[in-house]
């Protein structure tokens, strides 16, 4: 019998077979995926595949030091095994539930912020996004107060829903239909380039005194309340000077409004401090309404709307309902529920005091070899410097910013760009090491000295 020898098939080596993977996952996104991205609208690689701790990775094996927290919701870092633990019991129980009627996990996360918040903060409600807290926590207000407008300081982010991009004012308005009549800018304190041209503290809080007669001439009547963040992450890392949140708050009750505080992106140990209304000293300045959100659910959509028992009572009799198809979930409320207790066991706040520290070691040091740096803001782990390409004339640096991010993302570095590529900011996950912090910095620090040496 004589046997045939066929030649051999070549086959695909793993690199050729990982390209030509992104190749056909880039095309399909070019035809079936929604570009109006909030930073790019490109169909460009990277594809990432996977993410632990502070690293994500593409599909080619790379990896990132990821410096944005993804977007924005893994701080306690990606994958935490806390949250997957939770994530799997839920998966093995109950996934959904319905909305007419409590689960086990949706009472014990309300427990669970009941017990962290201040008083009189104790009632809970939830939703999936931010901008959907903040649709809620809006909807309490204008029906407790019986008023309709809101206000908002001009660097604010809110959310990209039609009401809260209303009050979003640090962009991503463009092109998108007349917002609501009934919300208005205030001045936002932002120190560094004043609107009033002013300095802290002999300005006396000049910005919240012309804002409120702005307020109160532009008011028919009806005013609802102040929705602020405790530091302007969004636009620009801008971080108030201490008292502003109280005067914030008084200047509110004395026109019958209430102060909501969007604690999204600041809240639950991000800023060293278990809330973003509280200052690092301890001095609480307690808002009417609170929302969380991005790493309340610890890589899953979720987020809360906080008030007290009076004003829960007064909407609810008023006929309020509130419901969302998978607000009252027990798979995201168990996921809610480990990231409380990661924050709390974990001791987050002191890890983010901890990291922000060695941050600004680089950066200081940084700032003083490069007249490029004009600022350096932001509490815990979310830290922010502002480019200028003069110190005194403070002219933004636009170009060298987004030329900058390019760059350290193409050497494995990624952090956003805010007001226009002239701020860098920078939110390392909980989970990051001080020698990831150092090797991050290592990398900055040698893209900033080839830019400003115009290589």
């Amino acid at each position: 019998m004589t046997t045939v020898e066929y030649p051999a098939v070549p086959t695909e080596d793993a690199a050729a077979a990982v390209d030509r993977r992104e190749r056909e996952l880039l095309a399909a996104a070019q035809r079936y995926s929604f570009r109006g991205r909030i930073d790019t609208s490109a169909f460009s690689g990277p594809v990432f595949a996977s993410a632990r701790g502070s690293v994500v990775t593409d599909l080619h094996g790379n990896d990132y030091l990821d410096f944005n927290s993804g977007q924005m919701c893994a701080a306690l870092g990606h994958n935490h095994p806390r949250i997957l633990a939770a994530i799997q019991e839920a998966c093995a129980t109950m996934l959904h539930a319905h909305s007419s009627h409590f689960n086990v996990k949706e009472i014990e996360l309300a427990a669970r912020l009941g017990e962290l918040l201040p008083d009189p903060l104790t009632r809970s409600l939830f939703g999936a996004s931010g901008a959907d807290a903040n649709e809620l926590a809006l909807l309490l207000a204008r029906i407790y107060t019986g008023g309709r407008e809101v206000f908002s300081p001009h660097v604010s982010y809110h959310g990209l829903s039609a009401g809260t991009r209303s009050l979003t004012f640090a962009g991503w308005r463009r092109s998108h239909d007349p917002q609501s009549g009934d919300a208005h800018a205030i001045l936002a304190p932002y120190c560094y380039r004043c609107p009033l041209a002013k300095s802290f503290p002999s300005c006396g809080f000049a910005c919240l005194d012309a804002s409120f007669e702005l307020v109160d001439a532009q008011s028919t009547g009806q005013p609802a309340a102040v929705i602020t963040e405790p530091l302007f992450s969004a636009g620009g890392v801008i971080d108030p000077p201490q008292g502003w949140l109280a005067r914030l708050r008084d200047l509110c009750h004395e026109r019958g409004m209430l102060l909501v505080v969007d604690d999204e992106q600041t809240g639950l140990g991000k800023l060293g401090t278990m809330f973003g209304f509280i200052d690092e000293d301890g001095t609480e300045v307690v808002p009417d309404i609170v929302t969380l959100a991005k790493h309340l659910g610890g890589g899953v959509d979720l987020s809360s709307v906080t008030t007290t028992d009076e004003i829960e009572a007064k909407v609810v009799d008023a006929g309020l309902t509130v419901t969302r198809s998978h607000s009252n979930d027990p798979l995201p409320c168990a996921a809610g529920i480990a990231s409380i207790d990661i924050v709390v066991e974990e001791d987050v706040p002191a890890k983010a005091r901890a990291l922000g520290r060695r941050l600004r070691e680089h950066l200081t040091a940084l700032g003083e070899k490069f007249d490029l740096i004009g600022d350096i803001r932001g509490r815990g782990m979310l830290i922010g410097i502002e480019l200028v390409r003069d110190r005194d004339s403070k002219e933004p640096a636009y170009d060298e910013g987004n030329e900058i991010g390019r760059r350290c993302f193409e050497a494995g570095l990624i952090f956003s760009m805010r007001r226009g590529g002239s701020v860098l900011r920078f939110v390392p996950p909980a989970s990051t090491t001080l020698s990831q912090v150092d090797q991050g910095m290592e990398t900055f620090a040698k893209v900033l000295e080839e830019v400003c040496a115009g290589s």
